[in-house]
């Protein structure tokens, strides 16, 4: 499946809800360029972030670390400021920010503090 992705000259990437177990993944790291760690229940904006999603973000990070891998770990769902550091300090190098970056006062800076992370 993801070789037929790449054949196209694609990224291949898995996503992770919240409530899936992060062994779901496993036995496709070795196959994909990304992981993305859903840190809230998909639907719509402006949810809370989870802290119960941070393990999963560790998890990847280490087995990607242990083998080797080549692959972002993506995390969207509730990501400002601070919830971006709690999942840069697990792993994650990837963020997506939709309610807090639209929300805020100053964007510019807003996305310079995201681009440090």
């Amino acid at each position: 499946m993801f070789a037929a992705i790449r054949s196209h000259g694609c990224k291949a990437g898995l996503a992770l809800n919240p409530g899936t177990p992060i062994e779901a993944v496993e036995p496709f790291l070795g196959e994909v360029d990304l992981v993305l760690v859903m840190t809230v229940q998909p639907g719509f904006g402006g949810q809370a972030f989870r802290d119960d999603t941070l393990p999963k973000i560790a998890q990847v990070d280490r087995w990607r670390a242990q083998r080797g891998l080549d692959l972002r770990i993506e995390v969207d769902g509730g990501i400002d400021l601070a919830t971006a550091a709690l999942c840069r300090a697990k792993g994650a190098d990837t963020f997506v920010a939709g309610t807090s970056f639209f929300k805020a006062k100053d964007k510019a800076a807003f996305a310079a503090a995201i681009a440090a992370l």
